[in-house]
């Protein structure tokens, strides 16, 4: 059996963080009481934002901001007190002291700017996952999050719930022995993470609809003329703004395998895509399936782990033991199975969400393992960082937690740029080894000048 250490916060005993003085709430220094309303202001308010305001609600939301107007729609008639910005560094010139923390849900290529703009206003700071899109700009993040000591929190809303403590709980009781591999993946939205069918159409010149900056929206990557491919949620197939099916679902879907396992960063990673997809040719859409196998290195009393990740056209592979069960037992379509070499565990998404021993025979043979991490409160993500922000403490998935996790799946992503290609990654230099075309990729691919004065170091 593995003897852990109990996980008090979620991720201060793992990375060793500073935890945050009391009282600094107000960036002008004043105290402030635990009842009183943390001022919050909110980058990328529609869609995903507005969904982690409607868990915030109840502070003082000071500000909205927005590149559209008609995403934005909702929040702003929700929130008519608000004051109203598109460009966030005007928000930030105009109100800054009215501020005390920021929700920033904007789409992955304007998470830095957005978070390290915010942090050097010394606000604290809830950023959607994954948080930054390349490995520099989420070292930048983790290491400004620390030297500016603001409370940080990545949006894996997963992370707080009880289901992802039950199974690390269950994983480090020794309950299905020393893992050695892992299956995870996700089946969801097959036509928006790949965009490649759509080239010829985004050649074609579409008027920019008047609700929308599309200049901000961009934000510090190359200049591209708008087309509707592009948004509310397809960007996330168009490698110049998102990750893909990986990107968007690794810190859902691989984050108990992280936390259980204490994983760390992987030494080497190798894409397998689709037939269909040339590297070159297709270089800025995702494919239309991956196979990416991360190999994670011996530490402590656990041996070396595979993380095996399936996406598109590629599924998990069925565990033999689902036969076993009877007729109709699936394999979890989004979500990972653990094998030990004493049993395995299925779950789903979200915090590791309906996890189980399989066979079910196994399963009750099994006593549920005492309960070592403390619960977050009705497993509320949002509310575990605001009480974090009040009583100056880290949240549960800090940025150093949450932007460690991210990293997996950016290098995974580099990955799918040269299929079958074992790339070795130097985590401490920030390089793929002897591979200068993939290192070049773990910094932004452009960065125009109006933003030089966010970039990642």
């Amino acid at each position: 059996m593995m003897k852990r250490r109990a996980f008090v916060p979620a991720a201060a005993a793992a990375f060793g963080f500073q935890i945050v003085r009391p009282g600094v709430l107000r960036s002008q220094g004043a105290e402030k009481t635990p009842n009183e309303k943390i001022r919050l202001a909110v980058i990328g308010c529609g869609g995903q934002g507005g969904a982690d305001l409607g868990g915030m609600a109840h502070e003082a939301v000071v500000a909205l901001c927005d590149v559209d107007d008609r995403r934005a729609a909702d929040s702003f008639g929700k929130h008519p007190q608000a004051k109203r910005f598109k460009d966030f560094r005007k928000m930030f010139d105009e109100m800054a002291d009215g501020i005390d923390a920021v929700l920033v849900a904007t789409p992955d290529h304007t998470h830095f700017v957005a978070a390290m703009t915010a942090m050097r206003a010394g606000k604290h700071v809830y950023c959607e996952k994954p948080l930054a899109h390349s490995v520099a700009e989420l070292r930048t993040l983790r290491k400004t999050a620390l030297e500016k000591k603001v409370v940080t929190q990545v949006g894996n809303q997963g992370h707080s719930s009880a289901s992802i403590r039950g199974l690390v709980e269950m994983v480090r009781s020794g309950a299905i022995g020393n893992v050695t591999e892992i299956h995870a993946g996700c089946d969801a939205f097959k036509d928006v993470y790949s965009q490649q069918g759509r080239m010829a159409e985004l050649e074609q010149r579409v008027e920019i609809p008047k609700e929308l900056d599309w200049n901000l929206w961009q934000g510090p990557v190359a200049e591209r003329s708008y087309h509707p491919a592009f948004l509310p949620f397809s960007w996330r197939g168009h490698m110049a703004y998102g990750g893909g099916c990986l990107g968007d679902w690794i810190c859902h879907v691989v984050d108990p395998s992280f936390w259980a396992l204490d994983l760390d960063m992987p030494t080497a990673v190798t894409a397998e895509v689709t037939k269909d997809y040339d590297p070159k040719l297709h270089a800025m859409f995702y494919p239309r399936g991956t196979r990416i196998t991360f190999e994670f290195p011996a530490k402590g009393a656990r041996g070396p782990v595979k993380l095996i990740w399936h996406d598109g056209e590629f599924s998990i592979p069925s565990p033999k033991e689902l036969e076993e069960e009877g007729q109709g037992r699936k394999v979890v379509g989004t979500g990972a199975v653990l094998i030990g070499d004493k049993g395995k565990i299925m779950h789903g998404s979200h915090g590791a969400g309906g996890w189980r021993i399989i066979p079910v025979q196994k399963a009750r043979e099994i006593p549920k393992p005492d309960e070592t991490i403390p619960r977050v409160k009705d497993g509320n993500h949002q509310q575990d960082w605001l009480d974090a922000v009040r009583a100056g403490r880290p949240a549960g998935s800090p940025f150093e937690y949450g932007g460690a996790l991210s990293e997996i799946g950016l290098l995974g992503v580099v990955a799918t740029r040269f299929p079958g290609e074992r790339l070795v990654w130097d985590a401490g230099a920030m390089q793929f080894t002897g591979h200068e075309a993939a290192t070049a990729l773990a910094r932004p691919a452009s960065w125009r000048a109006e933003w030089d004065g966010v970039r990642p170091a």
